[in-house]
């Protein structure tokens, strides 16, 4: 008797013939756009229709961050993501400027591991982190054979795991890089703004723990609260807003450099 196809197996044959073309049709969807005034006024009104219909907000004060790496740890602890992989569903990146007008980039073991700058001629540096932006227009969701990867109701991009069939096409689609292969459950995995939490009323695990309050989170839909307020008086930037992904991550004091 033969081998009996599982609806797995039988997905992932699917997906497998079908992907190649979903994959290159939807990241041709993401076509550049206009970027951001660099007057803060219009780049924060420009921006205000699509804040304006989210349930939730985050904002990263670039300026706050200290790069130790406590935000990073308690993502993977929150999350179950490996300690000794890696891989990572939030990361912090440490940019170096040298005098001579490199710029140097590095997060070792994602941020948990910087040691002393060793460039000689360093005029600045600072720490950015990064995660998943949970973009109004995601390429990944368009991406994915078996719907695995999809949008809720309340604006966030989850990945269902009984779905995935491990593909990768969400990953390669995410241009922010912020989408991994789990090495043990052999799907697609991606910081969900700790969904479990958030619904919950908890704050998302990296924001609970963070000493200086460089990351800011809350519910657009309440009265009065902190992302609202900064969102309305400060100014913002996102990450490569050319893409046209909307990205729901707004960062402050973002230097031009940051990729």
């Amino acid at each position: 008797m033969g081998k009996q196809i599982t609806r797995r197996d039988f997905l992932k044959a699917g997906g497998q013939i079908l992907a190649g073309g979903i994959f290159f049709s939807a990241v041709s969807m993401v076509i550049p756009r206009v970027a951001g005034s660099a007057d803060g006024d219009i780049v924060n009104s420009k921006w205000q229709q699509t804040w304006a219909k989210q349930t939730w907000g985050f904002v990263v004060d670039t300026e706050k961050c200290i790069g130790c790496g406590m935000c990073v740890k308690a993502c993977k602890e929150e999350n179950g993501v490996p300690m000794d992989e890696e891989v990572f569903r939030t990361w912090v990146e440490r940019y170096v400027m040298a005098a001579g007008g490199q710029t140097h980039i590095d997060s070792p073991n994602g941020g948990l591991d910087f040691n002393a700058i060793t460039i000689d001629n360093a005029k600045k540096s600072f720490f950015v982190p990064k995660l998943c932006n949970q973009c109004d227009n995601p390429p990944c969701t368009k991406v994915c054979p078996v719907g695995a990867t999809y949008k809720t109701g309340d604006g966030v991009v989850l990945v269902d795991g009984e779905r995935c069939i491990g593909c990768r096409y969400c990953i390669q689609a995410c241009p922010y890089g912020a989408r991994f292969l789990h090495p043990q459950k052999k799907t697609a995995d991606k910081c969900t703004w700790c969904y479990h939490r958030i619904t919950k009323g908890l704050l998302p695990a990296c924001v609970q723990v963070c000493p200086t309050g460089a990351r800011i989170f809350a519910n657009l839909q309440t009265p009065g609260n902190p992302v609202s307020r900064l969102l309305e008086t400060k100014r913002v930037d996102v990450l490569k807003p050319a893409l046209g992904t909307e990205p729901m991550v707004y960062y402050m004091g973002l230097d031009k450099v940051v990729v």
